[in-house]
């Protein structure tokens, strides 16, 4: 197949580097020194969007946002006529209405891991449109993403969209939670290594297993999996969709979103002193830590 994929950040360039030994890629990315390890790898290089899907017969965008995706693919009605749209930008459910209508082919396509997942083909991949037999060629086509065992199809982008922010949601709250556990233990006398062994028989095993590394300073945030900007970008689409239907529903318990308006309000603090571009574990080390103190 010849594949224009649009967006090679972190996460588009491994997805990206999984499609290029079986298919013809061109690539495309705003900054174009991030095209270059798929441009080693074989890929030929788009000046603009608009070259990169001249004659493609899949088109692939892998963008920070809904607004990007606007701005690339929709305002210059970019995908031809007939052409598969598959787009793997975390948006919200209503952004993939909007997409989906003025796009039929459109199908939305979010992952669910970081950059080690991504690397090993072993996210999870959502595949949503009603169109079936478009599902499923699309399924067969991001196959090399996914954990088998975690590649679902379902009947709209809508319900993929939200299946990714769910799966968000989670990270975040218990990233939240961690970082909570580590304050109460700390002001017990408890180091953080003992903290994340205790946390290890409870509900927050999960993330203290994932963050661990960072915790212990195994790992540095910089550069990491999955940035602060990034998750707090994610959030805000999950509080702008439940305001939403507050709206026209009213209000409900806990339909605020209490406890992740509370990790964004750490994320944000992170951004805030010049961290945005770090891991998001960021939001669990202390300002001595990041500052060498």
């Amino acid at each position: 197949m010849r594949i224009a994929f649009l967006g090679t950040g972190r996460m588009g360039t491994e997805l990206a580097l999984h499609l290029i030994h079986d298919h013809e890629l061109t690539v495309w990315n705003r900054t174009t020194e991030r095209t270059a390890r798929l441009a080693e790898a074989g890929a030929d290089v788009a000046s603009d969007p608009a070259e990169a899907v001249d004659g493609a017969d899949f088109v692939v965008s892998s963008l920070f946002s809904p607004d990007a995706v606007r701005e690339t693919v929709l305002s210059p009605g970019l995908v031809p006529e007939r052409v598969p749209w598959i787009d793997t930008t975390t948006v919200a459910p209503a952004d993939a209405d909007e997409f989906a209508a003025a796009v039929p082919t459109y199908v939305g396509v979010p992952v669910v891991g970081s950059l080690g997942p991504a690397r090993s083909g072993s996210l999870g991949v959502y595949v949503g449109t009603a169109d079936e037999p478009l599902r499923r060629l699309v399924m067969d086509l991001v196959a090399p993403w996914a954990d088998p065992d975690r590649l679902r199809g379902v009947d709209s982008g809508r319900k993929a969209a939200t299946g990714k922010l769910l799966a968000n949601l989670a990270l975040a709250v218990s990233a939240q939670g961690l970082r909570e556990a580590l304050a109460l233990g700390e002001s017990a006398g408890t180091s953080a290594e003992e903290t994340l062994e205790m946390l290890s028989g409870t509900g927050l095993a999960f993330i203290a297993g994932m963050k661990g590394p960072f915790v212990r300073g195994e790992r540095s945030t910089e550069g990491g999996d999955f940035t602060a900007d990034a998750i707090a970008k994610d959030a805000y689409l999950m509080i702008d969709t439940v305001e939403a239907a507050l709206d026209d529903a009213g209000p409900r318990p806990g339909a605020d979103l209490p406890a992740l308006r509370g990790a964004l309000a750490s994320l944000n603090a992170e951004i805030a002193a010049g961290h945005g571009n770090d891991d998001f574990s960021t939001i669990l080390r202390k300002e001595a830590e990041h500052t060498g103190e």
